[in-house]
C-alpha cells in the first residue's frame, strides 16, 4: 500500500479545505442575496458561482473523509479516484466562472485549486497498485 499515507494526508486536508470551503460559500450565497437586494438587479451569476462553491466544498469535504475512511482499502481506491476528479473539475469550473463574471485570469487561482485535488488522486493510484 505504497499510497496509503499520501491518501491519508491529503484526504485530511481536503477535510479542512471542504470544511471551511462550505462556511465560504454559505457565507457567498448570503452574500450574493444581499447584494443583489442593495443593487435591485438579478443574482442570478452571483448565486451560481457561490452555489458552485457550495457544491465544490461539499465535494472536497466528501472525498477527504473516503480518503481518509478508505486509505486502507485498495479495493476502494477508484471511488476516491472519481471523486478526486470531480473536486478537480469543479475547482476548475469555478475559476472559470469566475472569469466569465469578470474576475480576472490568474493562473495560480486555477493551479492553487487543482494541487491538493490532484495530489489526492495520485495517492489514491498509488494505494489501488499492489504492494
Amino acid at each position: 500500500m505504497k499510497g496509503r499515507k499520501f491518501l491519508k494526508v491529503t484526504g485530511i486536508l481536503m477535510i479542512i479545505g471542504g470544511a471551511f470551503g462550505i462556511i465560504g460559500g454559505i457565507v457567498a450565497m448570503i452574500g450574493a442575496g444581499a447584494l443583489a437586494a442593495v443593487l435591485e438587479t438579478s443574482a442570478g451569476g452571483l448565486m451560481l458561482a457561490s452555489a458552485l462553491i457550495l457544491a465544490s466544498a461539499v465535494f472536497q469535504l466528501v472525498a477527504g473523509i473516503m480518503g481518509v475512511k478508505n486509505c486502507d482499502k485498495p479495493e476502494k481506491a477508484q471511488s476516491c479516484i472519481v471523486i478526486g476528479v470531480i473536486v478537480a473539475i469543479l475547482s476548475v469550473a469555478g475559476n472559470v466562472i469566475s472569469n466569465v463574471l469578470g474576475s480576472d485570469f490568474n493562473i495560480i487561482n486555477y493551479v492553487a485549486g487543482l494541487i491538493i485535488p490532484v495530489l489526492y488522486i495520485i495517492g489514491a493510484v498509488k494505494n489501488k497498485e499492489p504492494a
